[in-house]
This record gives C-alpha cells, sequence and structure tokens, in this order.
C-alpha cells in the first residue's frame, strides 16, 4: 500500500519519457519531483516483489480524484493523478499476475484535518459540502477497510460506500461544483493555512534547521 501518485519521468525540460513502470531504463531518468513521482518510485521500487509473489498493490485516493473542489487544487490534482496512474498499471501488471486495487476515501479524522479546520479556508470548504460528504472518520475505520480490500485484492474500495454512486455522475459534478462556489465563495476572503499536521510542523522544524524561515502558520 502506497498514499502514491502518477508516473511522469523527464529525461530533461521538454521531453517526457514514456516507459512501462518496471522498465529498468526508469532507474537512469530524473523523476519529476513532486507527490507523483515520490509515489511512482514507491510503487516501482515494490514491484520485483509482487511480480515474484503475483501480488496485489493497492493505491490510495481519494473523494478529491472523483471531484475537484476550490481551494486544494493542487491536492485535487494529485489525487486525480491516482487515478489514471493506478488504472494504467493495472491495465500494464494484469498479464504479469499482479493485481491492482484502489482505494477512494473520504475525509479521515486525522491531526492534519483537525489542523486545518482551525482556518476559514478549510472550515468554509468543508461547511459547503453535502452532510454525508463533510463527516470525517476516524483512521482506525478507514484502516479496517483498506486492510480488507489487500487481503481480498478488491478492484476499487470506497469508504464510506455511497461514494462508489458519485462515479456514476462524475461528469456533471464540475458544474455543480462551480456553481455551488459562486453562491458560497463570493464574499469569502481567506488565508494560507501553511503547512499543516504533524508532517507540517516537521517541515517547518526542518527548515529552521537547515537555515530557512519558518512557515508563520
Amino acid at each position: 500500500m502506497a498514499d502514491g501518485l502518477g508516473l511522469e519521468v523527464w529525461a530533461r525540460p521538454g521531453q517526457v519519457v514514456d516507459l512501462p513502470l518496471g522498465d529498468g531504463r526508469l532507474g537512469a531518468a530524473p523523476v519529476k519531483e513532486d507527490a507523483q513521482g515520490a509515489d511512482a518510485v514507491t510503487a516501482r521500487s515494490f514491484l520485483p516483489y509482487l511480480l515474484d509473489s503475483r501480488g496485489h498493490y493497492l493505491q490510495i485516493a481519494s473523494t478529491a480524484s472523483i471531484g475537484a473542489v476550490p481551494m486544494m487544487s493542487a491536492y485535487c490534482a494529485s489525487k486525480a493523478g491516482v487515478e489514471s496512474f493506478t488504472h494504467s498499471l493495472r491495465a500494464e501488471m494484469a498479464p504479469r499476475g499482479v493485481s491492482v486495487g484502489i482505494a477512494y476515501l473520504n475525509w479521515i479524522d486525522t491531526d492534519m484535518i483537525r489542523d486545518g479546520d482551525r482556518y476559514a479556508v478549510m472550515s468554509e470548504l468543508r461547511s459547503s459540502l453535502p452532510g454525508p460528504a463533510r463527516n470525517a472518520r476516524s483512521a482506525e475505520h478507514m484502516a479496517r477497510h483498506v486492510v480488507t480490500a489487500v487481503e481480498r485484492r478488491t478492484p476499487s474500495v470506497y469508504v464510506p460506500g455511497w461514494l462508489r454512486g458519485s462515479q456514476l455522475v462524475r461528469g456533471v459534478l464540475p458544474g455543480m461544483i462551480t456553481r455551488i462556489s459562486r453562491k458560497k465563495l463570493t464574499h469569502s476572503h481567506f488565508t494560507a493555512t501553511g503547512l499543516l499536521g504533524a508532517g507540517g510542523r516537521a517541515a517547518r522544524h526542518a527548515a529552521v534547521r537547515d537555515g530557512g524561515t519558518a512557515d508563520p502558520h
């Protein structure tokens, strides 16, 4: 399992290398330095073991893979990459006996989400969502579903289950979200949250340690 995103390999600016994920030549090619590239490296690192065992790879996605929302453009873009990467990898690995699944997870009650709720930009975003979509579920609850999906080699898992139905209407979601945003966010003014949660705090401390400037948030 990996909280991973899609593969985009760059030989040098302006050139893209398209190769199977398991191709050894990727090791010599610089992977684009973002979240997508980082987890493509993770997937590639474990492929030899998955191929030997004819194992199962589960990619963690998000509600954001299905419908993008305002003020989370980078996150939504990366999670859309998760979905495309997973479908591509699934087709690539199927002839070789490795199954690939994807987990669509809604809000998880972690310190990152709780930290974000202190800021108007996040609290207003969540409050504008329909009731079921704004609720956060415990990490333990999510983990149980993820473990079950791995044990059963499930192609896709949705937590909560109603998310599966959103696939049927995803084509109309961009227009709906735009109309809701125009209505609810027109007179809103937000400030950046900065890095959130334990990971954000660690990043800020590392920046100070390395002589940089701490994020004021």
